[in-house]
Protein backbone atom coordinates (compact mmCIF):
# COMPACT_ATOMS: atom_id res chain seq x y z
CA UNK A 1 0.00 0.00 0.00
CA UNK A 2 1.13 3.52 -0.37
CA UNK A 3 0.65 5.54 3.15
CA UNK A 4 1.24 9.38 3.61
CA UNK A 5 2.08 9.65 7.58
CA UNK A 6 1.77 13.47 9.23
CA UNK A 7 3.45 14.29 12.45
CA UNK A 8 4.22 17.01 14.46
CA UNK A 9 6.29 14.56 16.70
CA UNK A 10 9.25 12.73 14.77
CA UNK A 11 13.22 12.65 15.05
CA UNK A 12 15.31 13.69 16.45
CA UNK A 13 13.08 14.97 19.03
CA UNK A 14 12.87 12.10 21.70
CA UNK A 15 9.49 10.91 22.93
CA UNK A 16 7.39 7.83 22.65
CA UNK A 17 5.64 9.41 20.00
CA UNK A 18 8.46 9.57 17.79
CA UNK A 19 10.13 5.90 18.85
CA UNK A 20 6.86 4.75 17.57
CA UNK A 21 6.32 6.35 14.20
CA UNK A 22 9.87 5.39 13.51
CA UNK A 23 9.43 1.87 14.63
CA UNK A 24 6.22 1.38 12.29
CA UNK A 25 7.03 3.43 9.32
CA UNK A 26 10.88 0.98 9.22
CA UNK A 27 8.52 -2.42 10.13
CA UNK A 28 5.96 -1.39 7.10
CA UNK A 29 8.58 -0.70 4.66
CA UNK A 30 9.80 -3.67 5.31
CA UNK A 31 7.24 -5.47 4.42
CA UNK A 32 6.90 -3.94 1.39
CA UNK A 33 4.79 -0.82 1.56
CA UNK A 34 5.29 2.44 0.57
CA UNK A 35 5.76 5.48 3.12
CA UNK A 36 5.80 8.91 2.97
CA UNK A 37 6.62 10.88 5.88
CA UNK A 38 5.80 14.82 6.43
CA UNK A 39 7.06 16.21 9.42
CA UNK A 40 8.67 19.43 10.94
CA UNK A 41 12.43 20.59 9.79
CA UNK A 42 14.36 20.14 12.28
CA UNK A 43 17.41 22.62 13.79
CA UNK A 44 20.85 21.40 14.98
CA UNK A 45 19.68 22.32 18.00
CA UNK A 46 17.38 19.42 18.79
CA UNK A 47 20.01 16.90 17.00
CA UNK A 48 22.39 17.96 19.30
CA UNK A 49 20.05 17.31 22.40
CA UNK A 50 19.52 13.69 21.24
CA UNK A 51 22.88 13.23 21.14
CA UNK A 52 22.37 12.19 17.16
CA UNK A 53 24.25 13.58 13.84
CA UNK A 54 22.32 16.35 11.91
CA UNK A 55 21.51 14.29 9.55
CA UNK A 56 18.41 12.53 8.88
CA UNK A 57 17.00 9.25 9.55
CA UNK A 58 17.07 6.20 7.79
CA UNK A 59 13.86 3.76 7.74
CA UNK A 60 15.04 2.21 4.30
CA UNK A 61 14.21 2.48 0.65
CA UNK A 62 10.31 1.95 0.79
CA UNK A 63 10.21 5.12 3.24
CA UNK A 64 10.31 8.49 2.23
CA UNK A 65 10.80 11.32 4.64
CA UNK A 66 9.87 15.19 3.54
CA UNK A 67 10.64 17.99 6.12
CA UNK A 68 8.52 21.01 6.09
CA UNK A 69 8.93 24.34 7.73
CA UNK A 70 7.89 24.58 11.33
CA UNK A 71 8.60 26.76 14.25
CA UNK A 72 10.25 25.60 17.69
CA UNK A 73 7.57 25.80 20.41
CA UNK A 74 8.40 25.64 24.30
CA UNK A 75 8.44 22.06 25.75
CA UNK A 76 10.13 20.40 28.46
CA UNK A 77 12.90 18.69 25.79
CA UNK A 78 13.26 22.29 24.45
CA UNK A 79 13.19 20.20 21.05
CA UNK A 80 9.24 20.22 20.58
CA UNK A 81 8.47 21.60 16.77
CA UNK A 82 5.45 22.47 15.06
CA UNK A 83 4.94 22.06 11.60
CA UNK A 84 3.86 25.31 9.92
CA UNK A 85 0.41 24.66 7.68
CA UNK A 86 0.68 26.26 4.65
CA UNK A 87 -2.12 24.12 2.79
CA UNK A 88 0.02 22.90 0.22
CA UNK A 89 1.61 19.92 1.29
CA UNK A 90 -0.58 17.96 -0.49
CA UNK A 91 0.91 19.03 -4.05
CA UNK A 92 3.20 16.95 -3.16
CA UNK A 93 1.50 13.79 -2.44
CA UNK A 94 -0.36 13.77 -6.13
CA UNK A 95 1.89 11.83 -7.99
CA UNK A 96 2.71 9.93 -4.66
CA UNK A 97 -1.08 9.13 -5.09
CA UNK A 98 -1.58 7.76 -1.23
CA UNK A 99 -4.26 5.26 -0.50
CA UNK A 100 -4.79 6.53 3.12
CA UNK A 101 -3.59 9.09 4.85
CA UNK A 102 -2.52 8.94 8.64
CA UNK A 103 -2.34 11.60 11.04
CA UNK A 104 -0.27 11.57 14.71
CA UNK A 105 -0.87 15.35 15.85
CA UNK A 106 -3.74 17.48 15.33
CA UNK A 107 -2.03 20.66 14.92
CA UNK A 108 -0.08 21.76 12.24
CA UNK A 109 1.37 18.61 10.60
CA UNK A 110 -3.17 17.79 11.04
CA UNK A 111 -4.28 20.07 9.38
CA UNK A 112 -1.90 19.85 6.35
CA UNK A 113 -3.01 16.26 6.60
CA UNK A 114 -6.83 16.71 6.69
CA UNK A 115 -6.50 19.42 3.93
CA UNK A 116 -4.78 16.34 2.10
CA UNK A 117 -7.19 14.03 2.55
CA UNK A 118 -10.23 16.14 1.31
CA UNK A 119 -8.19 17.30 -1.85
CA UNK A 120 -6.63 13.76 -2.82
CA UNK A 121 -9.75 12.51 -1.81
CA UNK A 122 -8.44 9.62 0.48
CA UNK A 123 -9.29 8.39 3.83
CA UNK A 124 -8.05 10.41 6.77
CA UNK A 125 -6.89 8.30 9.85
CA UNK A 126 -6.24 10.20 13.25
CA UNK A 127 -4.01 8.97 16.18
CA UNK A 128 -4.17 10.28 19.64
CA UNK A 129 -1.54 10.43 21.73
CA UNK A 130 -1.64 12.63 24.20
CA UNK A 131 -3.88 13.13 27.24
CA UNK A 132 -4.19 17.15 26.04
CA UNK A 133 -6.05 18.47 29.41
CA UNK A 134 -3.07 17.32 31.36
CA UNK A 135 -0.79 19.92 30.30
CA UNK A 136 -2.98 22.87 30.90
CA UNK A 137 -0.17 23.72 33.76
CA UNK A 138 1.48 24.87 30.79
CA UNK A 139 -1.01 28.06 29.66
CA UNK A 140 -1.62 31.02 32.01
CA UNK A 141 -5.08 30.64 32.21
CA UNK A 142 -7.75 28.88 34.73
CA UNK A 143 -7.24 25.01 34.06
CA UNK A 144 -10.07 23.81 34.20
CA UNK A 145 -10.88 26.34 31.40
CA UNK A 146 -7.99 25.47 29.65
CA UNK A 147 -8.54 21.27 29.83
CA UNK A 148 -12.07 21.41 28.73
CA UNK A 149 -11.99 24.06 25.83
CA UNK A 150 -8.54 21.58 24.59
CA UNK A 151 -10.64 18.52 24.93
CA UNK A 152 -13.03 20.10 22.69
CA UNK A 153 -10.73 21.47 20.34
CA UNK A 154 -8.77 18.70 19.50
CA UNK A 155 -12.36 15.93 19.58
CA UNK A 156 -13.38 18.47 16.88
CA UNK A 157 -10.29 17.93 14.82
CA UNK A 158 -10.91 14.07 14.92
CA UNK A 159 -14.37 14.22 13.82
CA UNK A 160 -12.79 14.72 10.51
CA UNK A 161 -11.21 11.30 10.64
CA UNK A 162 -12.43 8.29 9.05
CA UNK A 163 -11.27 6.01 12.10
CA UNK A 164 -9.67 7.88 15.37
CA UNK A 165 -7.16 5.22 16.90
CA UNK A 166 -5.44 5.35 20.76
CA UNK A 167 -2.95 3.57 22.80
CA UNK A 168 -5.51 3.17 25.39
CA UNK A 169 -9.60 3.13 26.04
CA UNK A 170 -8.67 5.67 28.67
CA UNK A 171 -7.75 8.34 25.81
CA UNK A 172 -10.69 6.93 23.58
CA UNK A 173 -13.00 7.20 26.23
CA UNK A 174 -12.41 10.67 27.48
CA UNK A 175 -12.88 11.64 23.52
CA UNK A 176 -16.36 10.02 23.45
CA UNK A 177 -17.08 12.13 26.60
CA UNK A 178 -16.66 15.81 24.28
CA UNK A 179 -18.65 14.12 21.42
CA UNK A 180 -16.53 12.13 19.35
CA UNK A 181 -18.43 10.59 16.61
CA UNK A 182 -15.91 9.10 13.96
CA UNK A 183 -15.55 5.39 14.56
CA UNK A 184 -12.08 4.29 16.99
CA UNK A 185 -10.15 1.53 17.90
CA UNK A 186 -7.39 1.01 20.62
CA UNK A 187 -3.74 -0.05 18.87
CA UNK A 188 -0.89 0.08 21.09
CA UNK A 189 1.91 1.87 20.33
CA UNK A 190 4.51 -1.15 19.75
CA UNK A 191 8.13 -1.82 21.53
CA UNK A 192 11.19 -3.47 20.11
CA UNK A 193 10.92 -6.68 22.04
CA UNK A 194 13.97 -7.65 20.89
CA UNK A 195 16.07 -5.11 22.42
CA UNK A 196 13.88 -4.76 25.38
CA UNK A 197 14.39 -8.34 26.44
CA UNK A 198 15.46 -9.74 29.90
CA UNK A 199 19.01 -11.01 30.72
CA UNK A 200 20.46 -14.31 32.62
CA UNK A 201 21.25 -13.68 35.98
CA UNK A 202 25.33 -13.59 35.78
CA UNK A 203 24.70 -10.67 32.98
CA UNK A 204 22.71 -8.81 34.81
CA UNK A 205 24.64 -8.52 38.06
CA UNK A 206 27.77 -7.83 35.17
CA UNK A 207 25.52 -4.98 33.99
CA UNK A 208 24.58 -3.85 37.71
CA UNK A 209 28.32 -3.53 38.17
CA UNK A 210 28.80 -1.52 34.87
CA UNK A 211 25.92 1.34 35.91
CA UNK A 212 27.37 0.94 39.50
CA UNK A 213 23.31 0.18 40.57
CA UNK A 214 22.27 -1.14 43.78
CA UNK A 215 19.78 -4.39 44.50
CA UNK A 216 17.29 -1.54 45.14
CA UNK A 217 17.44 0.59 42.51
CA UNK A 218 14.49 2.25 41.13
CA UNK A 219 14.25 3.57 37.61
CA UNK A 220 12.36 6.48 35.73
CA UNK A 221 12.99 7.02 32.29
CA UNK A 222 11.25 9.95 30.11
CA UNK A 223 10.71 13.68 30.34
CA UNK A 224 11.95 15.28 33.12
CA UNK A 225 8.71 17.46 33.24
CA UNK A 226 6.32 19.08 35.57
CA UNK A 227 3.24 16.55 34.30
CA UNK A 228 5.45 13.42 35.32
CA UNK A 229 5.63 13.94 38.65
CA UNK A 230 8.85 12.87 39.58
CA UNK A 231 9.04 14.73 42.63
CA UNK A 232 6.41 12.05 43.96
CA UNK A 233 8.80 9.69 43.54
CA UNK A 234 11.42 11.68 45.19
CA UNK A 235 9.34 12.17 48.38
CA UNK A 236 8.44 8.48 48.50
CA UNK A 237 13.11 8.19 49.29
CA UNK A 238 12.88 9.26 52.81
CA UNK A 239 10.49 6.70 53.90
CA UNK A 240 11.96 3.55 51.47
CA UNK A 241 15.81 4.74 52.88
CA UNK A 242 14.50 3.72 56.17
CA UNK A 243 13.32 0.18 55.11
CA UNK A 244 15.99 -0.28 52.42
CA UNK A 245 19.07 1.67 53.32
CA UNK A 246 20.44 1.03 49.48
CA UNK A 247 17.85 2.20 47.72
CA UNK A 248 18.09 4.81 44.42
CA UNK A 249 16.58 6.31 41.95
CA UNK A 250 17.68 7.12 38.44
CA UNK A 251 16.50 9.07 36.54
CA UNK A 252 16.84 8.86 32.35
CA UNK A 253 16.27 11.40 30.28
CA UNK A 254 16.31 14.95 30.20
CA UNK A 255 13.85 18.17 30.36
CA UNK A 256 12.94 21.41 32.17
CA UNK A 257 12.67 19.72 35.58
CA UNK A 258 16.13 18.55 36.54
CA UNK A 259 17.34 21.27 38.87
CA UNK A 260 14.15 21.56 40.56
CA UNK A 261 14.05 17.56 41.13
CA UNK A 262 17.81 17.73 42.55
CA UNK A 263 16.97 20.66 45.03
CA UNK A 264 13.76 18.81 46.04
CA UNK A 265 16.17 15.73 46.63
CA UNK A 266 18.89 18.02 47.80
CA UNK A 267 16.33 19.74 50.89
CA UNK A 268 14.59 16.30 51.61
CA UNK A 269 18.11 14.89 52.80
CA UNK A 270 17.93 12.42 49.53
CA UNK A 271 20.64 13.94 47.54
CA UNK A 272 22.82 10.86 47.01
CA UNK A 273 20.03 8.50 46.37
CA UNK A 274 19.17 10.48 43.46
CA UNK A 275 21.20 9.87 40.11
CA UNK A 276 20.71 11.68 36.68
CA UNK A 277 21.54 9.35 33.96
CA UNK A 278 21.01 11.82 31.17
CA UNK A 279 19.53 11.47 27.77
CA UNK A 280 20.45 7.24 26.63
CA UNK A 281 20.46 5.90 23.37
CA UNK A 282 17.89 2.59 23.32
CA UNK A 283 20.82 0.01 23.86
CA UNK A 284 21.68 1.83 26.47
CA UNK A 285 18.52 2.19 28.24
CA UNK A 286 17.80 -1.59 27.49
CA UNK A 287 21.01 -2.13 29.90
CA UNK A 288 19.71 0.12 32.48
CA UNK A 289 16.53 -1.92 32.55
CA UNK A 290 17.71 -4.99 32.72
CA UNK A 291 19.80 -3.76 35.80
CA UNK A 292 17.48 -2.01 37.12
CA UNK A 293 14.98 -3.66 40.22
CA UNK A 294 11.41 -1.87 39.11
CA UNK A 295 10.54 0.80 37.02
CA UNK A 296 8.65 4.01 38.70
CA UNK A 297 6.61 6.15 36.57
CA UNK A 298 3.86 8.73 39.22
CA UNK A 299 2.59 10.37 36.38
CA UNK A 300 -0.97 11.53 35.61
CA UNK A 301 -0.76 12.47 32.07
CA UNK A 302 -0.22 9.19 30.47
CA UNK A 303 -2.26 7.37 27.17
CA UNK A 304 0.14 4.72 27.53
CA UNK A 305 3.76 5.27 28.33
CA UNK A 306 6.06 3.57 25.66
CA UNK A 307 9.01 3.57 27.83
CA UNK A 308 6.78 1.42 30.46
CA UNK A 309 6.30 -0.96 28.35
CA UNK A 310 9.94 -1.32 27.32
CA UNK A 311 10.89 -1.47 31.15
CA UNK A 312 7.97 -4.43 31.22
CA UNK A 313 9.71 -6.12 28.17
CA UNK A 314 12.64 -5.96 29.42
CA UNK A 315 11.66 -8.16 32.49
CA UNK A 316 10.78 -5.11 35.26
CA UNK A 317 8.02 -5.37 37.02
CA UNK A 318 5.79 -2.04 37.19
CA UNK A 319 5.09 0.52 40.26
CA UNK A 320 2.79 3.16 38.35
CA UNK A 321 -0.12 5.87 39.11
CA UNK A 322 -3.35 3.90 38.72
CA UNK A 323 -5.00 6.55 36.35
CA UNK A 324 -6.12 6.64 32.97
CA UNK A 325 -4.32 4.60 31.08
CA UNK A 326 -1.73 3.00 33.58
CA UNK A 327 -3.87 0.47 34.84
CA UNK A 328 -4.81 -1.20 31.59
CA UNK A 329 -1.52 -2.31 31.27
CA UNK A 330 -0.64 -2.85 34.94
CA UNK A 331 -1.86 -5.18 37.32
CA UNK A 332 -1.44 -7.02 40.92
CA UNK A 333 0.80 -9.56 38.18
CA UNK A 334 3.07 -7.40 36.66
CA UNK A 335 3.66 -4.83 39.31
CA UNK A 336 1.87 -2.35 41.83
CA UNK A 337 -0.87 0.67 41.10
CA UNK A 338 -0.25 3.77 43.55
CA UNK A 339 -2.63 6.46 44.57
CA UNK A 340 -1.87 9.28 42.06
CA UNK A 341 0.70 12.03 43.86
CA UNK A 342 0.49 9.91 46.76
CA UNK A 343 4.32 9.79 47.85
CA UNK A 344 3.33 7.68 51.12
CA UNK A 345 1.73 4.92 48.71
CA UNK A 346 4.27 4.73 46.27
CA UNK A 347 6.93 3.83 49.27
CA UNK A 348 4.47 1.05 50.48
CA UNK A 349 4.04 -0.51 47.50
CA UNK A 350 7.67 -0.34 46.37
CA UNK A 351 8.83 -1.69 50.14
CA UNK A 352 6.69 -4.90 49.58
CA UNK A 353 8.54 -5.36 46.25
CA UNK A 354 11.88 -4.97 47.78
CA UNK A 355 11.18 -7.00 50.45
CA UNK A 356 10.16 -9.78 48.63
CA UNK A 357 12.81 -10.25 45.63
CA UNK A 358 11.47 -13.62 44.72
CA UNK A 359 8.08 -12.08 44.26
CA UNK A 360 9.90 -8.81 42.43
CA UNK A 361 11.07 -11.18 39.70
CA UNK A 362 7.99 -13.02 39.81
CA UNK A 363 6.42 -9.91 38.88
CA UNK A 364 9.06 -9.29 36.29
CA UNK A 365 8.96 -12.14 34.42
CA UNK A 366 5.16 -11.95 33.91
CA UNK A 367 5.25 -8.22 33.02
CA UNK A 368 7.95 -9.28 30.02
CA UNK A 369 5.76 -12.08 28.73
CA UNK A 370 2.64 -9.41 29.10
CA UNK A 371 4.62 -7.08 26.92
CA UNK A 372 5.37 -9.13 24.11
CA UNK A 373 1.79 -8.52 23.15
CA UNK A 374 2.94 -5.06 21.72
CA UNK A 375 5.83 -5.98 19.56
CA UNK A 376 6.51 -3.87 16.49
CA UNK A 377 5.59 -7.04 14.15
CA UNK A 378 2.35 -7.81 16.02
CA UNK A 379 0.95 -4.16 15.74
CA UNK A 380 2.19 -3.45 12.30
CA UNK A 381 0.06 -6.45 11.24
CA UNK A 382 -3.16 -4.71 13.21
CA UNK A 383 -2.05 -1.58 10.96
CA UNK A 384 -2.02 -3.21 7.85
CA UNK A 385 -5.59 -4.43 8.51
CA UNK A 386 -6.35 -1.06 9.57
CA UNK A 387 -5.17 0.34 6.60
CA UNK A 388 -6.07 -1.65 4.14
CA UNK A 389 -9.90 -1.97 5.61
CA UNK A 390 -9.99 1.90 5.65
CA UNK A 391 -8.69 2.23 2.36
CA UNK A 392 -11.47 -0.47 0.43
CA UNK A 393 -14.01 1.11 2.42
CA UNK A 394 -16.56 1.71 -0.69
CA UNK A 395 -19.10 3.55 2.06
CA UNK A 396 -16.23 6.17 2.35
CA UNK A 397 -16.70 10.08 2.11
CA UNK A 398 -14.33 12.41 3.40
CA UNK A 399 -16.77 14.91 5.47
CA UNK A 400 -16.63 18.43 4.03
CA UNK A 401 -14.11 20.99 5.74
CA UNK A 402 -16.97 22.63 7.88
CA UNK A 403 -18.45 19.35 8.93
CA UNK A 404 -18.51 18.31 12.82
CA UNK A 405 -17.31 21.87 13.80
Amino acid sequence: MRIAVFTDSFYPELGGIQDSILATGKALGERGHEVVIVAPRASRNDYRLAQVPPREVDLGDNIRIVRRASIAVASSTGQSRLLLPTGRCWRGLRDFRPEVIHTHTFLGAGLEARIAARRLDVPLIGTNHWAIGEFSGYVPLPAAWVRRASLKAVTAFYNHCRLVSGPSHSVIDEMRQYGLKSASQVISNPIDTTLFTPVAADARQALKTRWGFSDATLLYAGRLAREKNIDVLIRALPTLAARHPDVVLALAGHGGERENLRLLAEKLGVGERVRFLGTLDKASLAQAFQAAEIFVLASTSETQSMVMLQAMSAGLPAVVARWRALPEYVDNHCGRLAAPGDAEDFARQLTELLADPVLCRQLGDNASWRARRYSVDSIVTAWEAVYARTANDAAFRFPPLGAHA
